[in-house]
């Protein structure tokens, strides 16, 4: 089998050209098919016979075969017959084509002709009505003979048409003059049919023609507006703007009734006298008001702009805008949605309070208003005029901020509430309640320059709040403590006689300090409110960082001053254990009463200042990070002017360090119900700076021999390498200048080596030991204290 006979193309060969000859088959084998021929030698003899019979199938397979050749040469012929055919029907139907467009164009030919002399006809007989769909068609049918003008004949029908658009717009004009004069007053009675059709014809002339129409017509129908309406008459003045738009609405009311038929519904002639009105009253009120701006003050100036937005919006409702084109104020960028707490229904601003409302996913979201297109046509004019609302809000805000000061000296400060100390002054509430009404009417009037002025007020009123009501309130300290005796110091328990704020004053602090960051939150909002309002291109010279920085002082002079009282309030104790004689205490006992003092301060103080700052937690917990940052290094300098320190004493000192470190740990929910864990960043500052205080201690109450292992231990202790620090350890122990004076020589031969890059003085931190250090610290003292007693 031939390579190329593949086992598919024998079967569908078989199937095809079915055989019985041995021959045909796929199979066939040489030697099986001589033997089926010749089975016996005696079959030999016939061979020849065999021989000729095959030689004849051969010759008629070869006849075969050559006349399907010739029959693929004659198919070649025949395709080239067929060739010319298709030409010559290609060839019919160019001719058909041609034809058929002769056919079409002689036709419209005829109907052009025949249709300019029925134009010139019609209108030296005005009538339009037929003109109108006539001329249509004559303008449609002359668009298929642009590429023929060449054609004298074809240009001459042209001229005759243009000629006949030109006569038109003359005579219709002509007729609309004359019905609606320029001078004089309207033509009795509605609008002839003439006219009606003559607006038709208008549509398919020059654009220019039906302007041109419009433009005086409206012109004639506004005529009276400008005569009753002069700058001199009383009625021009902005006390009677009513009458203008009383007068316009008459005025549609009439075309409609009398004229609403005659133009075409698409021209839109309503909106337009309506917009064309507009353009008129805002040029006039503009010439007026330059002329009387010493006669216009602020209520006069809002009822006209309010009456001016009502009709805006009443403008909005009955028409759509169409007409609107570039000589008109474009209409104002909507700002996108906010989260601001600010953003509340400004229809309703009668509102007694700002709150920070919810986020987003939370508040359920407000339809979107529809944008107004007529909103500032006219009363773009009052912008700038509106230097005298500016003022007169400064005014306002004046006397506002004035009445918050009588109101505070009048009243006093707020009663001390337990259950809701720390309130936000009302005050401010006002305040803001006030800027959101200006911000929203300001916005109403105008978004560009009067916004950035009105902003500037703001920040001038923001400030003067801080300093007046909120600064200017703040209790002063006094410092008549000085006088006190360390008799009468720990006698503090029956009867104090330290100067310090009053229940009433700490609440007041509390307020103003809880008041100060409700104004500036609510400031950083209505920053971002005033950029929502203002243009686009105005929005970077909005920026009240200023006053959220001033309202920042407000509550950092306020914490400093409740960190000031009640450190006050620990000095005499201090100065007490300062001048105790700790050189004759002879055995270790309770814990002394300057200790008892300062914790009685302490939990007098903080539960009064915790519940009043209950909402504004993170400012109570810098109030504890800046006390302890004070208490503690005061603690540690008097604890340096104990001196001498015998070894009891050094140890009944230990043990108060440690009830004051604990007591300090526990500050943040001393006297509370609830027991908080109190921040991180305030246990780190308690445990490094009292366990530095008790390391000062143990290295009083090591020996000083041999000298060499004293200021190892030092070293080891304190990790100080600065020489004042360890003059104070040697003046607290109570040694000798003498011997003070070696053992400065052997301090300083036994500093460590500064690290490189490091400065040769100043002081190593100390490194906070781990809870399971300090437990085991605690109860070795523990047990040392127990021993001692």
């Amino acid at each position: 089998m031939c390579k190329w006979q593949t086992p598919s193309l024998q079967r569908t060969c078989t199937t095809v050209f079915p055989s019985q000859d041995p021959l045909d088959r796929a199979d066939f084998n040489a030697v099986e098919y001589i033997n089926t021929l010749f089975p016996t030698e005696q079959s030999l003899a016939n061979i020849d016979e065999v021989v000729n019979k095959i030689r004849l199938k051969i010759r008629r397979l070869d006849d075969n075969i050559r006349t399907v050749v010739r029959g693929q040469t004659n198919v070649g012929q025949d395709g080239r017959q067929v060739k010319d055919i298709t030409r010559d029907i290609k060839q019919l139907d160019h001719a058909k084509r041609h034809l058929t467009t002769s056919i079409t164009t002689l036709n419209h030919l005829h109907m052009l002709a025949g249709g300019v002399d029925s134009l010139e006809a019609m209108t030296r007989r005005r009538q339009y009505g037929e003109v109108a769909n006539l001329l249509q068609g004559v303008v449609n049918v002359l668009e298929h003979f642009n590429k023929y003008m060449g054609i004298p004949q074809i240009r001459q029908l042209s001229e005759r048409v243009k000629a006949a658009q030109n006569e038109l717009g003359q005579q219709i004009l002509a007729d609309f003059e004359e019905a609606f004069p320029s001078q004089g007053t309207k033509r009795p009675g509605g609008p002839s049919n003439v006219l009606r059709d003559a607006c038709l014809v208008a549509n398919v002339l020059d654009p220019r023609i039906k302007q041109e129409i419009i433009k005086k017509f409206i012109k004639q129908h506004l005529s009276e507006y400008l005569v009753l309406f002069q700058e001199n008459q009383d009625v021009a003045w902005l006390d009677k703007i009513d009458r203008r738009y009383a007068w316009i609405k008459r005025q549609l009311v009439d075309y409609e009734e009398k004229y609403g038929r005659m133009f075409p519904q698409e021209w839109c002639m309503t909106e337009r006298i309506a917009v064309e009105f507009c353009h008129v009253t805002r040029t006039e009120l503009s010439k007026i008001m330059r002329t009387r701006a010493k006669e216009i003050e602020v209520k006069l100036l809002l009822f006209a702009i309010q009456r001016t937005t009502n009709f805006e919006g009443l403008l909005a409702k009955r028409f759509s805008g169409c007409t609107l084109g570039d000589g008109t104020v474009k209409k104002p960028e909507v700002p996108p949605p906010s989260t601001n707490p600010f953003l509340e229904d400004e229809a309703g601003t009668e509102t007694d309070e700002i709150v920070i409302e919810k986020s987003d996913a939370e508040k359920p979201k407000k339809p979107k208003a529809p944008d107004n297109p007529f909103h500032g046509i006219v009363s773009k004019c009052f912008e700038p005029h509106l230097y005298v609302y500016i003022e007169s809000q400064d005014k306002n805000l004046s006397e506002l901020i004035d009445r918050f000061v009588a109101d505070f000296k009048a009243q006093g400060p707020p009663k001390p509430n337990v259950d809701e100390g720390g309130a936000v002054l009302p005050s401010c509430a006002d305040l803001f309640v006030y800027y959101k009404k200006c911000m929203v009417q300001c916005s109403q009037l105008s978004t560009g320059e009067p916004m950035i002025a009105l902003t500037t007020i703001f920040q001038k009123y923001l400030r003067e709040y801080a300093w007046k009501i909120l600064s200017g309130n703040l209790p002063k300290t006094t410092s008549s403590s000085s006088g006190l005796t360390i008799t009468s110091l720990l006698k503090e328990k029956e009867g104090s006689e330290v100067a310090k704020f009053t229940l009433e004053e700490l609440c007041l602090i509390c307020s103003i300090l809880s008041t100060a960051e409700y104004c500036l939150a609510t400031t950083q909002q209505l920053e971002e409110k005033l950029k929502e309002k203002v243009d686009a291109s105005l929005v970077e010279r909005i920026n009240l960082t200023g006053e959220t920085d001033t309202f920042s002082i407000v509550i950092s002079n306020s914490i400093q001053l409740l960190v000031q009282d009640l450190d006050a309030a620990c000095d005499p104790a201090l100065t007490a254990m300062s001048k105790m004689q700790w050189q004759n205490v002879e055995h270790v006992g309770d814990q002394s009463p300057y200790v008892t003092s300062v914790i009685l301060h302490i939990k007098q103080n903080v539960p009064i200042i915790r519940d009043n700052l209950a909402s504004t937690r993170k400012y109570f917990t810098q109030f504890c990070i800046k006390f302890a940052n004070s208490f503690i290094p005061k603690f540690i300098n008097h604890l340096f002017k104990c001196k001498p320190i015998s070894m009891v004493g050094a140890e009944q000192l230990l043990l108060d360090t440690h009830s004051l470190k604990m007591v300090l740990l526990d500050l943040p929910s001393i006297g509370s119900q609830v027991v908080r864990k109190a921040p991180a960043s305030y246990t780190r500052i308690v445990v490094k700076g009292m366990t530095r205080a008790e390391m000062i201690l143990k290295v009083v109450m090591a020996p000083h021999e041999p000298p060499v292992v004293f200021v190892d231990n030092y070293i080891k202790l304190l990790a100080d390498c600065s020489t004042d620090t360890f003059q104070k350890i040697l003046d607290m122990k109570g040694l000798k200048r003498s011997e003070q004076s070696s053992m400065l020589d052997l301090f300083r031969q036994r500093l460590p080596a500064p690290p490189s890059g490091a400065e040769s003085t100043g002081s190593l931190s100390l490194s906070t030991p781990t809870p399971e250090q300090e437990s085991s610290r605690i109860r070795k003292l523990e047990k040392l204290i127990k021993k001692r007693l």
